[in-house]
């Protein structure tokens, strides 16, 4: 996961901005799971900039399948680390409770589904790949400091 070059810099400048933290929960999402939907898996729209991931959760409430298109970072174990950032939102993304509640969940990365099992991590294992998630995209420290939350990084580990 890097966005690098100038195109990546303007984005990253843009995505820490109050104005794209306000639209782009609501908008963005739904955008790039129609587009994933309509490609049969082949396109995500932020994969352009970010190796990205389809993570498919159960609902903690509803109990239903839930699916969020995440930034991810691809790890050399074959396991993903994906940052509960919520675009620098009060609240933890609903996707990130739904792991906390039930683990289980299914990945489509790169056209191929699977399943895999989440693991919250501490704050010293976090503490272990910030830099490299920051490396990758540091817009995820001025997620941290607008919030004001502790974002939630997960392991995605295949199962």
């Amino acid at each position: 996961m890097n966005a690098t070059g100038s195109v990546g810099r303007v984005v990253q400048r843009v995505a820490g901005s109050s104005t794209f933290r306000r639209f782009a929960p609501t908008v963005l999402p739904p955008i790039d799971k129609f587009v994933n939907k309509i490609t049969g898996g082949r396109v995500l729209i932020a994969a352009a900039l970010l190796p990205s991931l389809v993570l498919t959760t159960t609902g903690a409430r509803s109990g239903e399948q839930r699916k969020a298109p995440l930034a991810c970072l691809p790890q050399d174990d074959g396991s993903f680390l994906v940052v509960g950032s919520n675009f620098g939102q009060e609240k933890h993304p609903a996707w990130s409770g739904n792991l906390i509640k039930t683990p289980d969940a299914t990945v489509l990365y790169k056209r191929r589904t699977f399943p895999v099992t989440a693991h919250l991590l501490s704050d010293s294992e976090k503490a272990e790949v910030w830099p490299e998630l920051i490396k990758a995209w540091p817009t995820f420290d001025r997620y941290v400091e607008v919030s004001g939350r502790n974002l939630r990084v997960f392991r995605l580990s295949p199962k």
